[in-house]
């Protein structure tokens, strides 16, 4: 074999060793613990908690990595007293006839609601700077 083959496969191997480790570890990371601030929404309260002002709702579940990674970040804007929108969550596993009519197909997904009608949507791991240009989007 080459001296370009066997480095080109260690490195593949070293890599792969890398991504296996990391992969475990982020399997075994622990939720952060909910802010207290933070509106937990069920089929029952739904639509009744979106209809006033704006409201951001975190669609996720609990066994999804990336659902795990906005945990801090929507503690941190429910925290915030100059952020103008509520954050509320609600667990597409218990409550699949809303994420259906919603529209959810991936997770997480962070909708922005405006007096009861969709304004924006979000998939995927979004910044906390980037959440807060938005919802300053739609104030007015």
């Amino acid at each position: 074999m080459s001296t370009g083959l066997i480095v080109t496969l260690a490195i593949i191997g070293l890599f792969g060793i890398y991504m296996f480790y990391s992969f475990r570890k982020m399997k075994n990371m622990a939720a952060v613990p909910e802010s207290e601030k933070i509106l937990t929404l069920t089929d029952k309260n739904f639509q009744a908690q979106i209809q006033k002002g704006l409201v951001m709702v975190d669609f996720w579940a609990e066994w999804c990595m990336p659902c795990k990674v906005m945990g801090p970040v929507l503690n941190e804007l429910a925290e915030d007293e100059n952020f103008k929108a509520t954050v509320a969550k609600l667990n597409v596993d218990h409550f699949q006839s809303v994420s259906q009519k919603q529209g959810v197909r991936g997770i997480p997904t962070l909708i922005l609601f405006k007096n009861g009608k969709e304004v924006d949507r979000f998939v995927g791991v979004k910044p906390r700077d980037f959440l807060i240009k938005q919802v300053l989007k739609h104030q007015s």
